[in-house]
């Protein structure tokens, strides 16, 4: 994870330029108009743009708006952008699937700014966000010359954060995924899986078509790892992601713990798939390029040949979904409500399942392999939400309760 330290720096010592030299306000104005043709105000740009770098000062950002139904809707948007954390997943899924491919990247930031622009529309046609947003008023401080003390306090503060994290809350999951990817019970007994399947007597042909029939995989497929505590637990679990293409054990763990830190995600991938690494010890990079064939034959696996866009879908998900503990910390401090910080969370998560699952359905139209009633869910789904887009504004307002 350090590995990614100094992009993060350079990062976030263009949006403290871009602060510092008076900039950041004109943009705000600039984007008023736009933004008020979806709901928003250009106050709300803000905190995306920062968003972009962390989520944590995104939310926080999101104070300067007055109108207080425009900061939630702004705060539960602001997330959907693809920020630091999220970039190894994207060079993962790039990497691993797409050959490198620059255009994911590039899909992810269109994808994450396409996901506000929609929430926005969606958002403001219903009771509890109808309304017309505030009015602009910001002051436009004068251009001048960045004060290089404020640019390096502020780069340096967020990237000491960033460190933080990785430092501790990282390591200390990383820690217990690999307890509990190395550690399970084999025919009754437990121990660290990879010795307990050296001991024929425990892995007996009948033990191995259990397993192969618990997992859902071929009999000569089953891998030690397949009875870790991490598996056993993960695998009733994967049947929610089953319907986007990746209901597997493996990326079902690596999606829950990166709600601790989407840092995480690619941090399990390489504990997961190093697991089998017989030939030692070696570190893992930050875009986790060691174990890129085995993702991509794992996704081609569950996924019925279908990997890349198993893989896409995988990737949309986490973009999208729930951000980091911190971050819906941060969510929870700003909205100053239990129930609206949840509603923040199930509405993301949510949106991410929807958008991932008319992905996963509709582009098996294009690539074979229909499922029948998933793809008519996903027309449903995809009519409804363009029902929500385009319906009349004046519907909403109609139900706003002054």
């Amino acid at each position: 994870m350090l590995g990614f330290v100094p992009q993060m720096l350079v990062l976030f010592l263009m949006l403290c330029l871009l602060e510092d030299c008076g900039y950041m306000a004109r943009i705000a104005f600039i984007m008023d108009r736009i933004f008020r043709r979806f709901g928003l105000s250009g106050k709300s740009f803000i905190p995306m743009l920062v968003g972009t770098g962390c989520g944590i000062p995104g939310v926080m950002a999101s104070r300067t708006i007055e109108n207080e139904r425009d900061r939630r809707m702004t705060i539960m948007t602001t997330t959907f952008m693809p920020c630091g954390a999220k970039m190894p997943i994207i060079g993962l899924i790039a990497g691993a699937l797409f050959g490198g491919s620059t255009w994911v990247a590039t899909s992810a930031y269109f994808i994450g700014v396409a996901a506000i622009v929609i929430s926005g529309i969606m958002l403001k046609k219903t009771k509890m966000f109808a309304g017309d947003p505030a009015p602009f008023v910001m002051e436009l401080p004068a251009y001048h010359l960045p004060a290089w003390g404020n640019v390096l306090r502020g780069t340096w503060e967020r990237g000491w954060s960033f460190i933080k994290r990785a430092g501790t809350v990282i390591v200390v999951s990383s820690i217990v995924i690999w307890f509990l990817t190395s550690f399970g019970s084999v025919n009754g007994r437990f121990g660290m899986v990879d010795e307990l399947y050296e001991d024929d007597t425990l892995v007996t042909d009948e033990y191995v078509a259990v397993v192969a029939k618990r997992m859902g995989v071929p009999e000569d497929e089953v891998e030690s790892m397949d009875d870790s505590i991490l598996a056993r637990v993960a695998q009733p679990v994967s049947v929610v992601f089953k319907p986007l293409g990746f209901g597997d054990w493996k990326p079902t763990a690596a999606t829950v713990t990166g709600l601790v830190a989407k840092e995480e995600v690619v941090a399990n991938f390489g504990i997961m798939y190093a697991y089998d690494d017989k030939e030692g010890e070696e570190e893992l990079e930050e875009n986790g390029d060691q174990i890129w064939d085995r993702v991509a034959e794992d996704f081609n696996a569950f996924s019925g040949g279908h990997g890349k866009l198993a893989a896409y879908a995988f990737m949309i998900f986490n973009l999208l979904c729930a951000p980091c503990f911190a971050a819906i910390g941060a969510i929870k401090r700003e909205m100053n409500s239990p129930k609206w910080t949840w509603f923040a969370i199930g509405y993301q998560c949510g949106f991410a399942w929807v958008i991932a699952f008319i992905v996963w359905q509709l582009g098996r139209l294009f690539a074979g392999g229909v499922n029948v009633v998933g793809l008519i869910l996903a027309l449903a789904m995809l009519a409804a939400l363009l029902w929500q887009l385009f319906k009349p504004y004046k519907e909403a307002q109609k139900l706003t309760v002054k």
